[in-house]
Parts: structure tokens; sequence; C-alpha cells
């Protein structure tokens, strides 16, 4: 597994602890308390210097982008603790691959229907698999070891592997999802 840098670990772009318990308002305060100090449009003026505190700029973007998303957060902080990342380990919890292809086939029925009441249905279930998720994960980075035993970090790795089955069947029930533009987005 590649080291991260630096600019790569989002936590440190935005000077936080890396963990997962981080609030949106923590995150938005050390987003703003960075970006100002690095805005281009407050460089010396110089070409090296406004290249500089634009590609700052934009890795502070991208931290952010990351941070908020709890399941992207999730993962920065499992490859930053040394667990696997989502190409090196694909496994999932017994059972859910067949319950999700057919949620997944049940959600398209319903989306295909236009029946604003089974979609919402979805959308209601989707929520609360998420939120299940996240609180599992949330437990199990709480319950890590120091160092973290490596079978924890295959455990938050199979867990955030099923979050992201849930993640995608959100942006199915989406009006306008794109499989094309969506299913491959980072």
């Amino acid at each position: 597994m590649a080291e991260k840098t630096h600019s790569q670990d989002p936590f440190s772009v935005l000077g936080l602890e890396p963990r997962f318990d981080l609030g949106t308002e923590q995150i938005e305060r050390a987003y703003l308390a960075r970006a100002g100090a690095l805005h281009p449009d407050l460089a010396s003026g110089d070409t090296e210097s406004v290249e500089r505190a634009a590609r700052a700029s934009a890795a502070l973007n991208s931290a952010r982008r990351v941070l908020r998303d709890a399941e992207r957060r999730a993962g920065a902080l499992l490859e930053l603790l040394g667990g696997p990342g989502k190409s090196q380990d694909k496994s999932l919890p017994d059972g859910f691959l067949m319950e999700i292809l057919e949620t997944r086939e049940q959600v398209e029925g319903a989306r295909d229907s236009g029946d604003p009441a089974q979609i919402a249905r979805w959308e209601a279930w989707a929520g609360q698999e998420r939120a299940r998720y996240t609180s599992e994960v949330s437990g199990l980075f709480a319950a890590l070891g120091d160092p973290p035993a490596p079978e924890a970090l295959r455990e938050v790795r199979t867990r955030l592997n099923a979050w992201r089955y849930i993640e995608r069947l959100i942006e199915q029930l989406d009006p306008d999802y794109d499989p094309a533009r969506a299913d491959f987005a980072d």
C-alpha cells in the first residue's frame, strides 16, 4: 500500500485529528480557517505563488468534500490507519450480496413504476440502512486498539463495502440518476 502524503490526507490538510466522529461544524471551521489564509487572491502576485495557492486551495476543497461525506471520511481514515483500500478488499458481510441484488431489483421496479409511495418507502429504508452502517462503522472505529488489529481493520472495510452499496442504491433512487456518471464517481 502506498504511503499517503500530507497533501493526500484530508485530515492533515484541514489540520484535524484523524477520527471518524467529526462534526460538520468542526470540518467547516477548519476549512474556513485554512481557506482564508490560502486563497489565491491573497498570493503575492508572482505566478509561482498564485499557482501554489491555487493548488493548496484545491487540496482544501477536496479534503472538505471527503470529510463531509461520512462514508468517504471512513474510507480515508481506514486507509490512514493502514487498513485495506476498497480496491484491495472487496469483502461483504455474509448474505449481503444476494440481499442487495434482490433489493436493487425491487428499487428498479419502484423507480420504473413512478409510484411516489413505493419510491418513498425505499428512500426511507435506504436512509435507515445508511444510519445503521454509519453507526456500525463508528462503533468499529471507536473499538480499534492502538495499534489497530489487522482483522479489526478488515471488518471496517467489509462494513464500508456494504455501506457503499447502500449509497449507490440511494443514488439509484434519484430521478436524475445516470449510472454512466454516478456509479464510477469517487
